[in-house]
């Protein structure tokens, strides 16, 4: 399903529509035989053609991949409070470049889960 929901958000995005009207007004569904659009209230654009999504299905993927790795990257930088203790211990060190603990963390979570 994600694949078909970014499909949806780049056609809307091409045709000047936000998420949030995706959110409101396109419902996906699968029925066990694939993927597809059950609801589709878009004001001013038609609902789109396989052959429409289908041009779309390589930034999709790429669109999901990267949703996947910010996910990824959020969960192992760690909270807020504890990044912010790393950057006060850093500075205290005068560490406040690339030689600190901080930048050192968020460097080798970013190499570990590099965009597409």
């Amino acid at each position: 399903m994600d694949n078909l929901y970014y499909k949806v958000k780049l056609y809307l995005e091409a045709n000047s529509k936000t998420e949030s009207e995706f959110n409101s007004n396109v419902k996906l569904q699968n029925n066990g035989s694939g993927d597809y659009i059950k609801v589709w209230n878009v004001s001013g654009v038609a609902k789109p053609t396989d052959s429409q999504l289908n041009a779309l299905a390589l930034n999709a993927t790429k669109e999901n991949n990267n949703s996947i790795i910010r996910q990824t990257r959020k969960k192992s930088y760690g909270s807020i409070g504890d990044q912010l203790d790393l950057l006060y211990k850093d500075m205290l060190a005068d560490k406040g470049d690339k030689t600190g603990e901080w930048f050192k963390k968020i460097k080798a979570v970013k190499d570990a889960n590099a965009k597409e």
